[in-house]
């Protein structure tokens, strides 16, 4: 399911294969129309149901009166990341999640990447959220702009991207070198760490550089998608520059 009227309309405007659209009974005001027009355009079924019925069903509790059911989210492999980025004659941003297991926190790293023209992100099979309607929903719909990777061994595909003259970055609050001092230009990649135990030892080992943020407060640690926003715009920064 794929809940909220930006993640629909977003998923309304992209190659996704939509089965159909319900929505609330009343609800044609606002951008409900620019959903309605949009599923009319791509041949869309849409059913209007009773408000309840949207409420049993929402994943999220949040579905702003329309749900769309769509098929199963397509996983990219590296290659595919890769790829895409020599297609766009660019050098390859990817994120590397470590265990990012609140789909909250997967769903705003999603948005962020798109924001900040990540190619791609690779998550491991096990012990880290996959795309799920909270998912879809937090990332506004950024979902299908991004290419995501599901992989068994992170370790293993972090090798991969370092065979690939890939530049691989932790994040890390005991870092070598804070972000802005560090040159994340070029073909990078950056890890982040799970929301509470940090990026895995085996994996901070494998990385090339460790890098870290300016902190005063008394609080230790950011959130995964907090401290991945504010390195991804350092490297968006410095790739503009």
């Amino acid at each position: 399911m794929i809940e909220g009227r930006n993640a629909v309309i977003e998923a309304l405007k992209s190659d996704r294969t939509i089965e159909y659209i319900m929505i609330a009974k009343g609800d044609t005001k606002g951008s409900i129309s620019v959903v309605t027009a949009l599923a009319q355009e791509k041949s869309v079924v849409v059913k209007y149901v009773e408000r309840a019925k949207l409420d049993g069903m929402s994943e999220t509790g949040a579905h702003q009166g329309v749900i769309a059911i769509v098929t199963p989210y397509t996983y990219f492999s590296i290659e595919d990341i890769i790829m895409g980025a020599k297609e766009k004659e660019e050098d390859p941003f990817i994120l590397v999640l470590d265990e990012i297991e609140d789909p909250h926190n997967f769903g705003s790293i999603i948005r962020i990447a798109e924001v900040c023209g990540v190619h791609g992100i690779i998550i491991p099979k096990r012990k880290n959220v996959g795309v799920t309607a909270t998912v879809y929903k937090t990332s506004a719909g950024a979902t299908e702009h991004i290419k995501i990777a599901k992989v068994t061994n992170i370790n293993v595909a972090v090798d991969q991207l370092k065979e690939a003259g890939i530049w691989v970055y932790g994040a890390d609050m005991h870092g070598e070198k804070y972000c802005y001092d560090a040159d994340l230009k070029g073909p990078v990649a950056l890890v982040i760490g799970s929301e509470g135990k940090g990026i895995s030892k085996l994996t901070k080992s494998k990385c090339d550089v460790l890098v870290k943020i300016p902190m005063v407060g008394k609080v230790n640690s950011l959130n995964a998608s907090v401290a991945c926003g504010m390195i991804s715009y350092e490297i968006l920064k410095q790739r503009l520059k």
